[in-house]
């Protein structure tokens, strides 16, 4: 089994074809790593989340890793690694936050359209991630 990097391009088709992926971020001494649904929008990985600890965390310490594997086998798997800081989208912070918000909404809610409800009463605040570094293997 060979394993080489993955172009930044591999990388970027990667993120867009998956819907799932595992969100680490820490606070003082405590490492938590969550799975999200996610959706890649022009260089930005978005997601939802609920109003509780994890949201409080973030809002302190921002920065994140989030991973991206598929396995399709013991020796044939890709595996993408984000580095960035999470913001959170106000809906009411300005004409282009609103424009941003408005069509991450749509391609989340079309993603997952079996959980519309349930995410638009619980997980209703957005966030997303500026990509600051990433790094992709795959096996050959």
């Amino acid at each position: 089994m060979n394993v080489r990097e993955l172009t930044r391009a591999e990388i970027e088709a990667f993120l867009a074809a998956h819907w799932h992926g595992r969100l680490a971020y820490s606070f003082r001494d405590r490492v938590d790593i969550e799975p999200i649904h996610y959706v890649w929008d022009n260089g930005w990985i978005y997601g939802r989340t609920a109003p509780g600890t994890k949201l409080t965390l973030l809002q302190r310490n921002p920065w994140v890793a989030f991973e991206i594997d598929e396995v399709r086998s013991q020796t044939d798997w890709t595996s993408v690694v984000v580095k960035g800081t999470v913001y959170f989208v106000a809906e009411e912070a300005t004409a282009a936050g609103d424009a941003i918000h408005e069509r991450v909404m749509q391609r989340l809610l079309a993603a997952f359209p079996e959980e519309n409800g349930r995410m638009a009463e619980t997980r209703f605040v957005l966030f997303r991630i500026h990509v600051d570094d990433y790094r992709g293997l795959t096996t050959t």
